[in-house]
C-alpha cells in the first residue's frame, strides 16, 4: 500500500533462544503497532552477541525497528554497546537518571551498586525514554527517516514505555496511514466451523476494502475487521461498523463482546445488572473457574463462593450426591454434574450455580469417556441444564476451554431469562 509504514521487532536475549523465557513482547508489540497503522513485517529473536546484534540492525529495512532486551546491569547485557557502535556514538552518564536509580534501590532498603548506577550510561546520540517501572531507560534514535527504539525486555516495563511515549511518538514521527479496527469476540464454535458459518459474509468484505483476521486461542476466536482510511476516517469507520452489524445479525449467540473484554467480565456485568449471585462446584477445573471469576474487580458483589469437589467423598459430603449415583453413573456424567450444581446452589443459597466434572488428562480416559470429556451444568431459578463436550488440547487447555464453556452457558442463560 502506498504510504505504508513498516516495522521490525527485534528481541534480544539468550534466555529467549533457549526457551527459558517465553517471548510475549513480540506479540504484544505487533498488536499495538497494527492498531496505529504500522505493519509489522518481521520478528527476529537473537542472542546477546554484539556481532549478531549489529548484523540485525544493519540488515533491517523497516521504517521502525523496535528492540527489546539486553539492557540489564550484568555483563551479558550488551545492547547499549552495540547501539553505540551502530550509531557511532559513545556512552555518557546522566546524573538525573543515576539519582533516580539510587533512590529506587533506597526504597528497597539496598544500596545501588556501580553496575546499577551504570544503567544511567546511555548513548550520547539517543533521546532517552524514561522508565517509570524499573532502572533500564529506553533509547530513541533516528537516521535517514527511520526510527530505532530500544526498550527493556521486562514486559511490564516495556509496555508502560510503549503506551506512554513510544506509540504516540511513532505516530507523530512516521505519520502512518489511519487504520480502523473493530474486533468481535466469539466463543462456542471452533475456527474452521466459524469460518464456514460466516463464509458468504466474509466473501463480501473485499468489496468494502475490509480485511478479516481470525485470531484464535483456546475456547475463543477473535474476528478483527480492519480498513485503511483515506483523508477522512469517517467513511472507513462507517463501512467497518456496517459489516460488524451484519456479523452480529449472523451469529448473535456466538459474540460475547468486543476488543479485550473477558468472558468472566461479561458474566459479572450480567449478574450485577440483575442483582443475582453465583456459586460453583468444580471437579475437573480444580478452582480455575473460581480464579477467573474472582480476578474481576468487584466480583464480591455477585460471587458467593464454591466447592472444589475433586474427590467423590467431597461430592457426597458437601454436595449431597448419593454414593449409589456415583457408583452407577460415574463422576463424569449428567446426573452427577447436575446434582453438583443444584447441591452447591442450595448449600450456598445463590441464584445461579455452575458445576464442572470431566477428564482433563493426560491419563484417566476410557473409550466411553476419552480425555477431554467434560460435563457442565448450570442451575438457576428456572431449573438445571447440562451439556457434554469433548475438548482438545493439553490438560491446561482442557481446563481453560471447559471454564470458558461453563461461563458461556451461564451467559446464555442470563441473556435468555
Amino acid at each position: 500500500m502506498e504510504g505504508e509504514v513498516t516495522a521490525e521487532i527485534l528481541c534480544i536475549g539468550d534466555e529467549l533462544l533457549i526457551g527459558q523465557t517465553v517471548n510475549t513482547n513480540a506479540a504484544w508489540i505487533g498488536s499495538q503497532l497494527s492498531l496505529i497503522g504500522i505493519r509489522p513485517v518481521r520478528v527476529r529473536t537473537i542472542g546477546d552477541d554484539r556481532a549478531v546484534i549489529l548484523d540485525a540492525l544493519r540488515t533491517s529495512l523497516a521504517d521502525a525497528v523496535l528492540i527489546t532486551g539486553g539492557l540489564g546491569p550484568t555483563k551479558d547485557d550488551i545492547t547499549k554497546e552495540a547501539l553505540c557502535a551502530f550509531f557511532d556514538t559513545r556512552l555518557v552518564r546522566h546524573a538525573d537518571i543515576e539519582a533516580r536509580i539510587v533512590e529506587f534501590f533506597h526504597t528497597l532498603g539496598r544500596d545501588a551498586l556501580e553496575v546499577n548506577r551504570a544503567q544511567a550510561d546511555l548513548p550520547e546520540q539517543c533521546t532517552v525514554i524514561h522508565n517509570l517501572r524499573g532502572t533500564a531507560s529506553g533509547m530513541w534514535f533516528e537516521r535517514d527517516g527511520r526510527v530505532f527504539v530500544s526498550m527493556p525486555g521486562v514486559p511490564y516495563e516495556m509496555t508502560a514505555m510503549m503506551e506512554r511515549e513510544v506509540l504516540p511518538k511513532l505516530r507523530e514521527t512516521l505519520c502512518p496511514p489511519t487504520i480502523v479496527h473493530r474486533t468481535m469476540l466469539t466463543t462456542g464454535l471452533g475456527e474452521s466451523h466459524l469460518a464456514q458459518r460466516i463464509e458468504a459474509w466474509e466473501d463480501s468484505l473485499p468489496a468494502e476494502g475490509i480485511k478479516l483476521a481470525y485470531l484464535p486461542s483456546p475456547g475463543i476466536v477473535k474476528l478483527r475487521l480492519s480498513r485503511y482510511a483515506d483523508a477522512d476516517a469517517t467513511s472507513a469507520r462507517a463501512r467497518v461498523d456496517r459489516k460488524a452489524t451484519e456479523l452480529y445479525e449472523l451469529i448473535p449467540e456466538l459474540i460475547y463482546g468486543e476488543g479485550e473484554l473477558r468472558l468472566d467480565e461479561v458474566v459479572g456485568r450480567l449478574l450485577k445488572q440483575r442483582a443475582q449471585t453465583l456459586s460453583l462446584a468444580e471437579s475437573c477445573t480444580g478452582g480455575f473457574l473460581a480464579h477467573r471469576i474472582t480476578s474481576v474487580p468487584g466480583s464480591s458483589a455477585y460471587f458467593i463462593g464454591g466447592v472444589v469437589s475433586y474427590a467423590n467423598a467431597v461430592k457426597m459430603a458437601e454436595l449431597g450426591i448419593p454414593e449409589d449415583m456415583l457408583e452407577l453413573e460415574g463422576a463424569v456424567s449428567r446426573p452427577v454434574v447436575e446434582r453438583m450444581a443444584t447441591g452447591v446452589r442450595e448449600a450456598l443459597r445463590s441464584d445461579w450455580a455452575i458445576a464442572t466434572s470431566g477428564v482433563a488428562g493426560p491419563d484417566g480416559g476410557t473409550p466411553e469417556r476419552p480425555v477431554g470429556t467434560v460435563w457442565l451444568a448450570v442451575a438457576g431459578p428456572d431449573g438445571v441444564r447440562s451439556a457434554r463436550s469433548v475438548f482438545p488440547g493439553t490438560r491446561t487447555q482442557i481446563i481453560e476451554r471447559a471454564s470458558l464453556a461453563a461461563l458461556d452457558m451461564l451467559r446464555r442463560r442470563l441473556l435468555a431469562g
